[in-house]
């Protein structure tokens, strides 16, 4: 069995460290494609449609190659909180979560030679209650403003996180149970520490 080429199309330090974490060898090339909600579309129909899209994407431009690509969202009361636009909008989002539970929904999809499997992971966090003035100073650290729902499991954040209920790597943007999972069912098999191989 062969060594597949790998791309993952995500521009995430999280997900690439997640790969380099159980031994995947990969290429990134972030996927352009637009994230915006479609009208009464839903939470979980909307990241895996966007992961799917994201494989797509860089499936057709190198159909040679597997492709990972991942989508993750956070939602509270129904609402998905994106990535903040600014501090101020941090600070809220940060706020609204302080002492409540919410839900991350991770889609992951995984595309070669014209097949794509995907799926998505339901992961509930809890938050701790939070001063104005923890929040602001977790916010001032600048984590929270390239992430969905203005918060980092895996850094700072991981101090506000009272409890996590389902899979914490899901959480941090990419399931791993899940991919190897996903990658059996296009015929890639996960060894362990031998990286991916093509089955014949």
């Amino acid at each position: 069995m062969s060594a597949p080429r790998v791309i993952l199309a995500s521009q995430s330090p999280r997900r690439r460290e997640l790969l380099a974490l159980i031994g995947i060898a990969h290429e990134v090339m972030p996927a352009d494609i637009d994230e915006t909600v479609l009208p009464h579309e839903a939470p979980v129909p909307h990241c895996e449609r966007l992961a799917r899209e994201k494989a797509h994407a860089l499936a057709l431009k190198h159909p040679e190659a597997l492709v990972i690509a991942a989508d993750t969202i956070v939602v509270l009361d129904g609402d998905i909180l994106g990535k903040p636009a600014d501090a101020a909008d941090a600070r809220r989002m940060v706020k609204l979560l302080a002492g409540r539970s919410h839900t991350v929904f991770t889609a992951i999809a995984v595309a070669q030679g014209g097949r794509t499997e995907s799926a998505v992971e339901e992961v509930t966090v809890t938050f701790r209650p939070l001063s104005d003035t923890e929040i602001a100073e977790y916010v001032a650290t600048g984590e929270p403003m390239d992430k969905a729902g203005a918060y980092g499991i895996q850094g700072w954040g991981a101090t506000i996180v009272e409890r996590v209920d389902g899979d914490y790597f899901s959480v941090m943007g990419l399931g791993l149970r899940r991919l190897v999972a996903l990658l059996a069912k296009l015929g890639v098999h996960y060894g362990y520490g031998a990286g991916l191989r093509q089955a014949p």
